[in-house]
């Protein structure tokens, strides 16, 4: 729930709240440092896990090797996958949450359900929200217990508010191989839907 005591309803006191944020910073093994990029004009909502060291250091969403790959999904350039304007980028935790035995641990479970639901009042010209990973379809599209391959499967069932994607992770070039359809269905449907969109023009 956000702080009731805050007067400044803007997107802007709203985002030095979420940049100010410290609740779950004792268990943060480099501290806290909120990553987030939201817009009032952004047409587009990238929902992802939630920052690596090298996004924690620079304070860059997918300034890595996975956003590298989203951004040939998406074929979009740096220019505009980083014009908040056009695009917002909300992860489902905005802080590092360490590393665990295979990889980062799970995004703080804390953070999507104390600030989401108030920046996306604050997102009115949101057309398309890519679920980014198991934990941001889980939480925007139920927890159940179909896999995440399934859940990109049918992703058509979805539209057109959301579309899930699996994680761009160099990790999951296994799973990308294995899954051909992906590539050869969803990506061409992603690409007509972000076309769609308009973002290579300045929003009105």
């Amino acid at each position: 729930m956000v702080d009731p005591i805050c007067k400044d309803s803007s997107l802007d006191g709203l985002l030095a709240r979420v940049r100010a944020c410290r609740q779950c910073e004792a268990g943060l093994p480099l501290g806290a440092n909120p990553v987030v990029r939201v817009s009032a004009t952004a047409r587009l909502l990238i929902v992802g896990q939630a920052p690596g060291t090298r996004v924690h250091a620079t304070g860059i969403p997918w300034d890595d090797p996975s956003g590298e790959r989203l951004r040939q999904w998406l074929q979009l350039d740096n220019a505009v996958f980083y014009d908040e304007s056009r695009v917002a980028i909300m992860p489902m935790g905005f802080c590092y949450p360490g590393k665990g035995k295979s990889g980062d641990l799970p995004p703080r479970s804390e953070c999507a359900p104390l600030w989401h639901e108030a920046l996306l009042e604050q997102m009115p010209a949101l057309e398309l929200t890519l679920l980014v990973g198991s934990y941001a379809q889980q939480y925007y599209l139920g927890r159940s217990a179909e896999t995440l391959t399934a859940r990109v499967q049918r992703w058509q069932d979805f539209a057109p508010r959301f579309l899930p994607l699996p994680h761009p992770s160099p990790r999951n070039t296994l799973w990308l191989r294995r899954n051909p359809w992906f590539e050869e269905q969803v990506l061409p449907a992603l690409r007509a839907r972000i076309t769609a969109l308009q973002l290579a023009n300045p929003p009105d």
